[in-house]
């Protein structure tokens, strides 16, 4: 008997209002336990007020490419100022792989799906993102006030009744605007990813072009993850600190390690902090940040540090190697070594834009009373990290064009027959 296809209406019940709200929900919840995991390690457990629970939601808002707007206010005699720009992008990477797969479970064993049919999908979990977006935008807003301390500016506020508070609030159209923007960037990322996901007959083609290579970005960036958590691991085991290692891991290791492909790469970053404030990251980072002026972050610099950095351009070639050998492995055996160098010079290219852009880092914050104090401050301090993109963005391209033609070359024995898919 010839199997009938499914019907319209069971193709929506398969993927229709309830697993919507079980998608996103899910990955609202996964974000929320990294963070707040991530928060309680490096010590945010211990905030005033029970302010916990609107500091995870700040994180996760920042996580999706929210605004979070820092304010100060200490009363006619004093000044404040503050600013935070950071994503923490464990809290991203863990939502963005929750809620991709969430979004193709219900699309697999299929070989081609509407563009209708996956545009209705997709709206659902829109609608429904859209809704948890204004409740953390407006769950994430808190007060804090600060202690002077018992020096000079701590007697000139007992004096004058200076108060100082700070405080963190959100940008709700921001938020909702570039938190859409990243979700939708997700499932788009998910289905060019995915070997087994459907796509509208119009765009089969990018199963040649397109798939292999944002495949093999995907696997470089999550091997480079995996490796650093195994490498914080040990570190916390034999050297200890182990709750800053949780942070680091559950907070920002992202932001560390694909900083690191980066520098391997031959990139240049620059960046300072300043101050008691800064952001969990490895000691030798820190040491080399901490400086009376900007610091340059590369492999030369680094290296006068510590030797060991260079082992990072080993270990982008080896990674990068791998990845061009699978791009290549899965396509079909009439794609040429040049082609696939493009390709990956392509893919790196814009991975490593995206690096950049997502891994930058400013914070400051500073209190004066009466002109005493400043960002230099014992209640001030500065920390940001910079790339200088286009240069990066060039090492990228290249090392791709070199990797991809290699990987090219070293797959031809194992490439797929033209008549098969990818």
């Amino acid at each position: 008997m010839i199997p009938q296809p499914r019907s319209d209406q069971a193709v929506v019940a398969h993927h229709g209002w309830p697993r919507a709200v079980a998608t996103v929900l899910v990955a609202l919840v996964s974000m929320g336990v990294v963070a707040a995991l991530g928060l309680w390690a490096a010590g945010a457990g211990d905030l005033p007020d029970h302010a916990f629970p609107r500091v995870v939601a700040a994180s996760v808002v920042t996580a999706v490419g929210g605004t979070v707007k820092l304010s100060g206010s200490a009363g006619g005699l004093a000044d404040s100022t503050a600013g935070l720009t950071v994503i923490p992008l464990s809290v991203t990477l863990a939502g963005a792989l929750v809620l991709g797969a969430g979004f193709l479970r219900p699309l697999r064993h299929r070989a081609v799906a509407g563009g209708r049919e996956l545009a209705g999908w997709a709206a659902r979990i829109a609608v429904l993102w859209l809704l948890a977006l204004l409740a953390l935008a407006y769950a994430a807003r808190q007060d804090f006030k600060l202690s002077l301390g018992d020096d000079t500016l701590g007697d000139l506020g007992d004096l004058f009744g200076v108060s100082p508070e700070v405080g963190f609030t959100t940008d709700v159209p921001q938020t909702v605007l570039f938190g859409l923007l990243w979700m939708a960037g997700v499932l788009v990322l998910a289905l060019l990813v995915s070997r087994r996901a459907p796509l509208p007959g119009r765009l089969l083609p990018l199963q040649e072009s397109v798939r292999p290579a944002a495949h093999a970005m995907v696997v470089l960036l999550l091997s480079f993850v995996v490796l650093g958590a195994l490498v914080a691991l040990v570190v916390a085991v034999t050297r200890g600190h182990a709750s800053e290692t949780l942070a680091v891991i559950l907070l920002g290791l992202p932001n560390l390690v694909w900083l690191a492909l980066t520098i391997g790469l031959g990139a240049t970053w620059n960046g300072r902090v300043e101050g008691p404030f800064g952001l969990p990251m490895p000691h030798l980072l820190d040491e080399v940040l901490r400086s009376k002026d900007t610091t340059t972050l590369n492999l030369h610099t680094l290296a006068e540090h510590d030797g060991r950095v260079w082992w990072l351009v080993v270990v982008d070639a080896v990674l990068l190697l791998a990845v061009a050998f699978l791009m290549a492995a899965r396509s079909p055996a009439h794609v040429r070594a040049w082609q696939h160098a493009v390709r990956l010079a392509v893919a790196l290219a814009l991975t490593v834009l995206t690096i950049c852009l997502m891994g930058r880092i400013s914070a400051h914050y500073g209190l004066s009373v009466l002109g005493i104090g400043d960002l230099g401050g014992g209640l001030g301090g500065q920390l940001f990290l910079d790339p200088e993109l286009w240069p990066a963005v060039g090492l990228g391209a290249l090392w791709g064009l070199v990797a991809g033609f290699l990987g090219a070359l070293s797959a031809r024995p194992v490439q797929r027959r033209p008549d098969r898919t990818v």
